[in-house]
């Protein structure tokens, strides 16, 4: 089966294009046939590149994102992808409220996908310092290794 994945977040422009990143990379490795692509429920970020210490943050764990560009969750999404992933609690319910009635996407947290961290938030790193893209790249990469098993056990 061929799986698709959005990851959202708030803008698009940290937490969620390196989730997408991270998930990829992890879907390459199990060798999983994925469509990845990552969204933001607000718009004020749309045609955005990702922060700078995401950027960062992606380069220095071996990956490039500085060519992804913000776009925001559109009702379309709900069709076209097997799987919407929230960052954060507030982003799902979100998605809840904008999400057509003929959705078709499962919802779920990132860290749903990870034991004993279920209903957490990846913690968001933009008004922090550089460090919190650490432990927000350690986070979304623990989240795409457990969704992409997931998926794998369910191929």
């Amino acid at each position: 089966m061929t799986y698709s994945v959005l990851f959202v977040c708030l803008g698009n422009i940290c937490r969620s294009p390196l989730a997408e990143v991270a998930f990829r990379e992890e879907a390459r490795r199990l060798k999983l046939d994925v469509v990845v692509d990552s969204a933001g429920t607000g718009d004020w970020q749309v045609g955005s590149p990702p922060d700078p210490r995401a950027q960062a943050v992606a380069r220095k764990n071996g990956v490039d994102i500085s060519a992804l560009r913000g776009r925001q969750v559109k009702p379309a999404d709900f069709r076209r992808f097997t799987h919407i992933v929230a960052l954060d609690e507030d982003n799902l319910a979100n998605l809840r409220r904008i999400a057509p009635a003929d959705a078709m996407a499962d919802l779920s947290l990132l860290l749903d996908h990870v034991e004993g961290r279920e209903g957490q938030p990846v913690a968001d790193p933009y008004f922090g310092d550089d460090d919190g893209f650490d432990v927000t790249w350690a986070d979304v990469t623990a989240g795409a290794r457990g969704l992409a098993r997931k998926l794998r056990r369910k191929d």
